[in-house]
């Protein structure tokens, strides 16, 4: 029997332009790469109208947040140059933006510039797959626009002999420092584990088991990105279109352990996942209260999108 973890983390603040945590799941941010190159789905959504057709499904299955990258950062993919990105994501972030019906957009780049730009057509988060710690620029740019920002953790070359968890907890408070002499708020900053990025399969799974001492360390929110990543084809054998079963339950355990964001490619089987599971955790589904938004699918109530009414606490043994 495999005994799951049950969050036991102290609560987060998450400030606006986040969308509010829900008390009854994570919230889900979908993943739009208009790219060529992207280890998943490179050239799948490659011209702007793909883009932006991909954003409004994702949307319309229950994404929380969209996020638009416009450079692949896997492993030995090409770097692009600054007008190359901005020219990619700029057009997509500014018609969806212009659709106030649409979720929160955040913009997934390390470059300044690619960032500004992003933010000034209606992107209201910066999601940094280097913490800053590239073009420390950036802080400065996201303090200045009132975004919210991402800080991933992230590491040139892998090393087997380093304690990953000990290795992110330097790594975080290196970026927290540039952040905070910008001037950004705490609540506006979530911290992401950056699976798949310089380590080891032992080692990401390390850094997903490590959210708890990430979150009692630092106290900022935690967002996890697991979706269809190498450590799930080397522990299942699966090509990249197989692995929405190992991303699941990497996603469920990640969210056991406190992880309060999901980036994902496939949202609708994560929204339902999440909806049973709270259904499981929190009762019978009747008995959550149900009254927030409609399911974009059946039109029924989500109790992932509710607020519960109180449980009376039950002592557990």
């Amino acid at each position: 029997m495999i005994d799951l973890p049950l969050p036991n983390a102290a609560p987060v603040r998450l400030a606006a332009p986040w969308p509010a945590l829900p008390e009854t799941g994570p919230l889900i941010m979908g993943i739009i790469n208009v790219t060529p190159d992207s280890f998943s789905d490179g050239g799948q959504f490659g011209t702007h109208a793909e883009a932006i057709a991909q954003a409004r499904r994702l949307a319309a299955e229950g994404a929380d947040i969209l996020d638009i990258g416009g450079e692949s950062t896997r492993p030995g993919a090409a770097a692009i140059g600054l007008e190359e990105e901005i020219s990619r994501v700029v057009p997509v972030i500014r018609a969806l933006a212009a659709d106030t019906g649409l979720p929160v957009i955040s913009v997934d780049s390390y470059k300044a510039g690619t960032t500004r730009e992003a933010l000034a057509a209606g992107a209201r988060i910066a999601n940094d797959v280097w913490g800053l710690q590239r073009e420390p620029a950036l802080a400065d740019v996201v303090q200045a626009a009132g975004a919210g920002l991402c800080l991933m953790h992230n590491r040139d070359t892998k090393d087997p002999s380093i304690d990953i968890v000990e290795d992110m907890k330097s790594f975080f408070a290196r970026s927290l420092s540039i952040a905070s002499r910008a001037g950004i708020p705490g609540d506006r900053i979530v911290l992401d584990p950056g699976i798949g990025f310089g380590k080891t399969l032992e080692q990401n799974l390390a850094a997903i088991r490590g959210i708890p001492a990430i979150k009692a360390e630092f106290g900022h929110a935690i967002l996890l990105g697991v979706s269809r990543k190498s450590f799930l084809g080397l522990l299942t054998d699966r090509p990249v279109t197989e692995r929405l079963p190992g991303t699941l339950a990497a996603g469920i355990y990640g969210l056991a352990v406190g992880a309060d964001i999901l980036r994902v490619h496939d949202v609708a089987p994560h929204r339902d996942a999440f909806r049973v599971l709270a259904a499981l955790v929190q009762g019978h589904a009747s008995a959550l209260g149900i009254s927030g938004r409609p399911d974009p699918v059946s039109g029924r109530p989500d109790p992932l999108f509710a607020t519960p009414k109180p449980l009376s606490a039950t002592p557990r043994s």
